[in-house]
């Protein structure tokens, strides 16, 4: 996985331009936001200075913002786990046989509140197993591009407790809408957790109890629409956070946002001659929800726009750290 970014921190110079002569159009959404002001009513203070005034002919003089990033720039690999799991439906549970020779069969699965996989097999698979010691491996494709992965390690068991079985069945049910045989529902009791970036890509361990305590990202539900609308709409914009926030040392040819979560976003670039590399752009500040994220990247997009017009000097630190891949999938 890519090494974590590191931290812009920029300041705003007072603008010599009337601002309305060169305020470039937010990022366009399916559901675009209408506003007075480039920012929200609950704007990032990152935005304080790009106030669209459409009487005044010379902009007024306000004080400089500060951006930082959260000192994390990417989410911990328990948040991770919790996020694909919460994402995906299907993995592969695997499991020894009565031979004693391991075989993997596709399954459906919902989780409970603390990323518990809850199971419904059927009748002639339920008893394939020689002990209870069983794996759930389960991967998220993001973009056609990635292929975030986690395998869980545990015991493959039946609640004793009618009443927790009953509430796991529940949840199994609310999941797909429809009825299914509480017998068959089974759960993977969590061990431990190899949450992995991608093929080919290390792992990383994670304990049961940080994999239980972490909290899927908030921004689950949306973020592949937001990447899939800015990559159609905003390509311009997506080769601008190249060239404004990264560090580059090449032309970029194509460009691609890949998946975003509450602490930045992740790109793949592709340059003429040096190949495909994955870049690391952090947020100015963590986001919650789908309001807070494209905010964020209407108000980078601004910065960007106008550092690339010359309107204002950058005054940040660049992300340096790019990794090279040998996939040319883009």
């Amino acid at each position: 996985m890519l090494p974590q970014a590191q931290s812009l921190t920029t300041h705003f110079p007072p603008s010599v331009l009337p601002i309305t002569h060169f305020s470039k159009p937010s990022l366009s959404f399916s559901k675009p936001i209408i506003r007075t002001h480039f920012y929200p009513s609950n704007a990032n203070p990152f935005c304080k200075s790009l106030v669209l005034s459409p009487r005044c002919s010379i902009s007024g003089v306000s004080e400089p913002t500060h951006l930082q990033t959260t000192t994390n720039a990417k989410p911990f690999p328990a948040e991770i786990s919790r996020t694909i799991m919460e994402l995906a439906s299907v993995g592969t549970l695997s499991t020894l046989t009565q031979d004693g020779w391991p075989l993997g069969i596709g399954v459906r699965f919902a989780v409970d509140p603390e990323g518990t996989p809850i199971l419904c097999l059927n009748t002639s698979n339920r008893n394939l197993s020689i002990d209870r010691r069983s794996s759930l491996h389960v991967q998220l494709e993001q973009c056609g591009l990635w292929m975030p992965q986690c395998t869980i390690e545990g015991s493959l068991n039946k609640p004793e407790d009618r009443m927790v079985l009953r509430k796991l069945h529940l949840l199994y049910e609310k999941r797909y809408g429809h009825e299914v045989d509480e017998d068959l529902v089974y759960v993977v009791n969590v061990e431990r957790v190899l949450q992995i970036e991608d093929f080919a890509e290390d792992g990383v361990w994670i304990t049961s109890s940080d994999y239980k305590s972490a909290k899927p990202d908030p921004l689950r539900d949306f973020a592949e629409n937001i990447v899939n609308e800015i990559n159609a709409h905003n390509i311009e914009d997506v080769h601008r956070f190249c060239n404004i926030y990264a560090n580059l040392d090449f032309p970029v040819l194509d460009a691609k946002l890949v998946w975003v979560d509450r602490l930045g976003f992740d790109m793949r670039l592709r340059s003429p001659e040096n190949g495909v590399f994955e870049v690391r752009i952090p947020f100015p500040r963590e986001v919650t929800d789908e309001k807070g994220a494209k905010s964020s990247f209407n108000c980078m997009s601004q910065l960007a726009w106008e550092v690339e017009k010359n309107y204002s000097v950058p005054d940040f630190k660049k992300v340096k750290q790019l990794k090279k891949i040998s996939s040319e999938g883009l």
